[in-house]
């Protein structure tokens, strides 16, 4: 059995999670996220914020994370912690304080891939949600389409060509007056919306006439479907929401949050089984942030189960930015024999170590 402590640092959560085991059994000891609700007043992540922030909570974050596991870095065998993609401001707190501490209890070091993350955390919860599957990762900066044979292994088949998933759900959230993050916000107000949703965005790059090999066959894009947002809340004049009591326009907002929500799910929810289908998969594991959106999970579902596909997906909790899904990644990477030199450095962008092209 391997015991990995991992941190996570890339954007605005700090996190410290405990994991152990071999291979696919696993163990998570414990798990400890710290979110900063400050950026909320600024209706986005601010980058020197999150740093100073995580700066503030690691100590005690990690300290934390080895009290509620019951150890002490004596019974770790490795460190892992996020080195990108993300906030570089955000990533060095992380990478720099991971370096500091392996080489002050003599532990190995680990650089992880965040996305690589995002990719092993349904696992976490779910045993079943091994290769070979298809790969939906849906978050606030990625929206990937891969086709997964093996951990380690990742074969890229679409991404968004411009805004990503979730940033898209804030900026229509934004429009809608919703407060950030806006995912489960939009969510939430979709859900109040009663009998047929007078309107209908339509479904990006979607064209019954798309054959594989197209090049927008698995690419996604929804840029156009932002903006067709922004014209209707303008043509319907719709006013600033209230900041308290009732909102007289609630129905048409929760309107435009329906129409959004399923245009958004049933394009992500087509690519998917175009990708299940072609690449023969039966098993598809969702991860990121917008993977908690329960539209989402339910429309995947339906849409692959001509297949019978079944669909994986992680909590809220390991679907957020979380250490968990970083030491369930280190793990892999420690038992294939990898180490990080003391020189490990943050990336804002950096592809997913064994990724090939499709």
């Amino acid at each position: 059995m391997t015991r990995i402590l991992a941190i996570e640092t890339s954007c605005d959560e700090t996190s410290a999670a405990v994991l152990a085991g071999s291979g696919d059994a696993t163990a998570l000891e414990s798990l400890v996220i710290l979110s900063q609700d400050v950026h909320r007043v600024f209706g986005g992540v601010v980058p020197e914020i999150a740093s100073r922030a995580h700066l503030t909570a690691i100590v005690p974050v990690v300290e934390q994370s080895l009290r509620e596991a019951r150890v002490s870095m004596r019974d770790v065998d490795a460190v892992a912690v996020t080195n990108a993609p993300g906030l570089v401001g955000a990533l060095l707190v992380g990478v720099s304080f991971a370096k500091s501490l392996a080489f002050g209890a003599g532990k190995p070091l680990v650089g992880v891939h965040h996305m690589e993350g995002h990719l092993f955390a349904t696992a976490i919860e779910h045993p079943e949600a091994v290769p070979p599957f298809t790969a939906l990762l849906v978050s606030g900066g990625h929206t990937l389409l891969l086709d997964v044979p093996e951990w380690g292994s990742y074969r890229l088949l679409g991404a968004t060509r411009d805004d990503a998933a979730g940033e898209a759900f804030d900026k229509v959230a934004k429009l809608l007056g919703l407060p950030y993050p806006g995912g489960r916000h939009i969510e939430a107000l979709a859900g109040t919306m009663t009998g047929e949703n007078p309107l209908r965005f339509s479904r990006p790059m979607t064209r019954r006439d798309q054959q594989p090999g197209d090049a927008d066959y698995f690419d996604v894009s929804f840029s156009g479907l932002k903006t067709a947002v922004l014209h209707t809340v303008r043509e319907r004049a719709l006013p600033p929401r209230p900041e308290s009591g009732a909102d007289p326009d609630a129905t048409m907002r929760a309107a435009i949050a329906a129409a959004f929500q399923d245009a958004l799910v049933d394009t992500l929810a087509e690519k998917t089984y175009r990708a299940a289908r072609l690449q023969g998969r039966t098993r598809v594991v969702l991860g990121g942030g917008v993977a908690c959106n329960r539209t989402l999970v339910a429309r995947v579902a339906e849409r692959v189960q001509p297949l019978d596909a079944k669909v994986y997906a992680p909590s809220v909790r390991l679907a957020t930015d979380n250490a968990a899904m970083i030491a369930r990644a280190g793990l892999f990477r420690f038992e294939r024999g990898e180490r990080a030199a003391l020189d490990l450095n943050a990336y804002a962008s950096q592809p997913i170590p064994g990724m090939i092209a499709a």
